[in-house]
């Protein structure tokens, strides 16, 4: 989502790069660059002119004149920026205390509040916790089966009441909930296409007779400064106690990210990343900004390879690479083990360093689909003794797979070069190498 506001950002720091001295019309270019790659990416326009007149000010600043580095001097200033506008360096989190905790979810039909209730409802869930989904969307068509289903998905129970009047479904899920010991309990609300004061006074209603410790305003991020205006309106009637952002996996321009939390005071507590249950994540502001600067993400990469990958099959692997007994049964493991992690585009995109522009990643994932194809039409004899693919073999992998000849070769033969390489890392000392590993994969 932030290839495009990447570009521009870079071109600011081009400019600065490899001058023998940075002078004030230096700095001037540069910021006015930062304000057009900010300003299309759709961040509010009273936003940007302030962050504009913060980093100009610093910029300005005699660290930045007086530095052999001019160009790394602009980029932690804008970084530094970046992070106070999203909201500081150390997470808000969701607070729930009492017993049973309520936490109201409010938003605009369509911006994935109901899957987003069911989220934190995993979330929950896996913490431990004893979490109800309380279904009080009562005008959008099938959306208290979409609840339930979701429900029943997770385990989690769903309470529908009548599933016509939802401020008498929720005083019902109350005493149910309290009824059989549940210690959070998620109210979804009805989403609209448009905020009315009909919505407003149910949702007034609701809040009064459940009194949330958090009131959350799920955002849709593809819909730009719409979604930050609807944010400002919420907040207005229901004082929100924050935000969770969805969709970050989508098209948009990033302009609601980094723009939300000023125009609404609330903090971004999480974020949606995908359309996976276990898709939902804490919003760390500076790690968001590494990634809207270019820089990757290497914690939250860490974080997911961790949450992500088998570590103990992990390990399993880079021994037996390590001591060349890695076949292909073992590489489709770890194909499907890469594959957990998500799309390619979104592990590159937390990668410091890695290069974005003129690369074509729907070809890694299209190889890496054919790999998966390949092996998988294999027997498991002959993915443990690949030697013995002959030319018939071949063929009925190619039609089982649906790819030719040449695909099957070229995966042979980075197979080979694999093993290659492994033998001769274990030559130099497998302990040095593995223990250079930043995680085991």
């Amino acid at each position: 989502m932030f290839e495009n506001i990447q570009k521009k950002l870079s071109l600011a720091v081009k400019n600065l790069a490899g001058k023998g001295k940075i002078t004030e019309k230096n700095i001037q270019d540069a910021v006015r660059q930062v304000k057009m790659s900010l300003l299309e990416a759709d961040v509010n326009y009273k936003v940007v002119k302030d962050f504009i007149s913060k980093v100009k000010e610093q910029a300005l600043g005699k660290a930045v004149l007086e530095s052999l580095s001019p160009d790394q001097e602009f980029i932690r200033v804008v970084k530094n920026n970046l992070v106070e506008l999203m909201g500081g360096e150390k997470p808000e989190k969701i607070i729930v205390s009492r017993n049973p905790g309520f936490i109201m979810m409010a938003g605009l039909q369509g911006s994935g509040k109901t899957t987003t209730s069911a989220k934190l409802a995993n979330m929950y869930q896996k913490d431990g916790k004893k979490p109800l989904l309380i279904a009080a969307d009562t005008y959008r068509p099938a959306a208290i089966d979409q609840l339930e289903q979701l429900g029943e998905q997770i385990g989690v129970p769903v309470f529908t009441g009548d599933r016509k009047n939802a401020v008498k479904i929720v005083k019902e899920g109350k005493k149910y909930a309290e009824k059989l010991l549940h210690d959070i309990v998620i109210v979804d609300t009805a989403g609209r296409l448009h905020i009315d004061e009909k919505m407003m006074d149910e949702l007034d209603q609701i809040k009064e007779l459940i009194n949330p410790e958090e009131i959350l305003m799920v955002v849709d991020a593809m819909m730009g400064q719409d979604a930050v205006n609807s944010a400002k309106e919420f907040n207005s009637r229901l004082e929100l106690t924050g935000l969770i952002v969805t969709k970050l996996d989508g098209d948009s321009r990033g302009g609601v990210i980094i723009s939300t939390r000023q125009v609404t005071q609330k903090p971004i507590k999480m974020v949606g990343v995908g359309e996976k249950i276990e898709d939902i994540e804490p919003f760390y502001a500076d790690r968001y900004a590494s990634r809207i600067l270019g820089m990757g993400d290497v914690l939250s990469l860490i974080e997911k390879a961790e949450k992500d990958i088998d570590q103990k099959q992990a390990e399993e692997d880079a021994k037996k690479m390590m001591e060349g007994k890695f076949d292909l049964d073992d590489f489709l493991k770890q194909i499907k083990q890469i594959r957990k992690m998500g799309p390619l585009g979104k592990i590159l995109e937390m990668v410091p360093g890695m290069p974005k522009e003129n690369v074509d990643l729907s070809k890694g994932e299209s190889e890496m689909n054919k790999m998966e194809a390949i092996i998988s039409s294999m027997t498991l004899k002959e993915r443990r003794h690949p030697r013995i693919l002959n030319y018939s073999r071949k063929q009925r992998i190619s039609k089982g797979s649906g790819t030719t000849l040449q695909d099957i070769n070229r995966l042979l033969k980075q197979y080979e070069q694999l093993k290659k390489a492994m033998k001769q890392f274990n030559k130099m000392g497998k302990k040095k190498f593995l223990g250079k590993m930043p995680f085991k994969m």
